[in-house]
């Protein structure tokens, strides 16, 4: 089982989350993808992001759909790293890249990035909002997409094969065997999130899971320990 580690906007655990250095450290780091957020800047810029609004993560405040690309660049993310574009990740690192839509706009601007940089075979796409995994497909035709749950039940099996998904990535916390045995039914990949302690490594390895999206580097090679 070819089993991926999945660096959790980077390397978050011990990097500022979603910034160019925490996707370099990731990179460096031995993580076989890393995973990022997108929002749009009120200028249309596809943003790399968690959170709606800047407040957690910088030193501003505010909603990112309020602030140009040029205010959100003026905001320190952490240790000096400015707010990066999906872009800028594309160019810093070689690493695939998993990248979580927020909703259908954001879903339009990142169909326009992967077209014009055929990116179909780098760029798996992530929602976990099932008319945002729909939307993209539509636009990228043979697009790798991915259904996120956090709060979810064995129902998660059927949405992502009504989207299309591939893959769903689920909440460790609340995946069952019944979960796991539906979606392999349906030929589904299926990733554990977020894994960075022993016990969830040893759980993601029992139940067979195709990777884990973790915020520790470590977890890449406890995880060759636990294989």
């Amino acid at each position: 089982m070819n089993f991926l580690t999945i660096g959790h906007r980077g390397v978050m655990g011990v990097e500022p989350e979603n910034t160019l250095r925490s996707f370099v450290a990731a990179e460096r780091a031995g993580l076989d993808v890393v995973e990022l957020d997108l929002h749009l800047s009120k200028d249309g810029a596809l943003v790399v992001m968690h959170d709606a609004d800047v407040d957690r993560t910088t030193d501003g405040s505010g909603p990112i759909a309020d602030l140009t690309l040029d205010e959100l660049r003026a905001l320190d993310a952490g240790r000096g790293e400015r707010v990066p574009v999906f872009e800028e990740v594309l160019e810093a690192v070689s690493l695939p890249v998993q990248a979580e839509i927020k909703d259908v706009r954001a879903a339009r601007a990142l169909a326009e990035v992967m077209r014009a940089r055929a990116l179909v075979d780098r760029v798996e796409v992530s929602s976990f909002h099932d008319e945002a995994v729909a939307e993209i497909a539509r636009l990228v035709p043979g697009v790798r997409t991915a259904l996120v749950g956090s709060r979810y039940g064995v129902d998660i099996v059927e949405r992502a094969v009504a989207v299309g998904a591939a893959t769903v990535c689920l909440d460790i916390r609340r995946l069952t065997l019944e979960i796991v045995e539906r979606a392999r039914a349906q030929g589904l990949r299926i990733f554990g999130w977020v894994v960075n302690t022993p016990e969830h490594l040893r759980l993601v390895r029992a139940l067979e899971l195709d990777g884990a999206t973790t915020d520790r580097p470590e977890i890449k090679q406890a995880g060759r320990l636990t294989a």
